[in-house]
């Protein structure tokens, strides 16, 4: 919850229950790439982001969106960050994500506490837990409480794209193409999303997408297949992980794959409207090329 009181203090109340204050809204945010590109496209543009082990001394541009790369600084990442390089950007809030029990994503414990000891820290939780639409929610509300207006037509676009594919679901619906999720792990190996543990992905299957599900086995999130089981699961749509860190598909699928759609997919989506609304685009566009095919 957020409150901003007639002498402009800003209190926000964050995901773990902590409440951070401040005399006025923050200006100078730095936030984990998700957040601070998800924050833009709601209205902020953040002073800095940063990225998690996951990523390199450059932005992941799989995960920054429409982020005005040229005026956002990029901190680094992983074991390259420590509490004084964070703070170099002189931000008044840092906005990060969790993946469950509190944990700041993409900073070591070491360097999250006495981060905190010297500035606001916002944690969202993004896990599985929560719905997309939820998750959503709560970055609308920290941009809201740092001052975003509502970016004309954002809200009208998702519902049209949400729309269209509903229909095109329904037109394909006597033979729905099977949609497979997965991030390439090399020539040799997948790593196959589980749908219902990915709100982006539990949105699609809401929306009546016929997204294939691995079978049960090790693996919460992803289910690791060999190439030849990946493709076993006879896949007419691909969504393929595209951050920097994942092989590329046609490594996986080589020269003898079959073709098929393929829709770019990040693992980390972010939470605005108009993001959202390109990606269901892109599964709406990818499902008539199958139906064509």
């Amino acid at each position: 919850m957020c409150d901003v009181t007639e002498q402009s203090e800003w209190r926000f109340s964050d995901d773990r229950g902590q409440r951070s204050t401040a005399p006025r809204p923050p200006g100078r945010v730095l936030a984990y790439v998700q957040a601070g590109a998800t924050l833009w496209d709601l209205g902020i543009r953040p002073v800095g982001i940063f990225g998690s082990d996951h990523d390199g001394p450059d932005p992941d541009t799989a995960k920054t969106g429409t982020l005005p790369l040229a005026e956002v600084d990029y901190i680094g990442a992983g074991g390259a960050l420590d509490v004084e390089r964070l703070l170099s950007a002189e931000p008044d809030l840092v906005v990060a994500v969790s993946y469950g029990g509190g944990h700041v994503y993409g900073l070591a414990p070491e360097t999250a506490k006495p981060l905190e000891e010297r500035v606001p820290v916002v944690v969202l939780d993004v896990s599985q837990a929560r719905t997309f639409g939820e998750i959503g929610d709560r970055f609308a509300e920290l941009a809201r409480s740092l001052g975003a207006t509502e970016r004309p037509g954002a809200d009208q676009d998702l519902d049209a794209a949400r729309e269209r594919l509903r229909a095109v679901v329904a037109a394909t619906s006597a033979d729905a193409p099977r949609v497979l999720a997965l991030s390439p792990a090399g020539p040799d190996q997948a790593h196959v999303a589980r749908p219902r543990m990915w709100p982006e992905l539990r949105v699609l299957t809401e929306l009546g997408v016929r997204l294939v599900e691995p079978a049960e086995g090790p693996g919460v999130n992803w289910s690791t297949q060999s190439r030849a089981d990946t493709f076993a699961l006879r896949p007419e749509v691909i969504l393929t992980d595209i951050r920097s860190h994942a092989a590329p598909l046609e490594e996986l699928r080589g020269s003898e794959g079959t073709p098929t759609p393929v829709v770019p997919w990040n693992p980390e989506p972010l939470y605005g409207p108009r993001d959202h609304a390109r990606f269901l685009g892109l599964v709406a566009d990818a499902l008539e090329a199958a139906r064509a095919n």
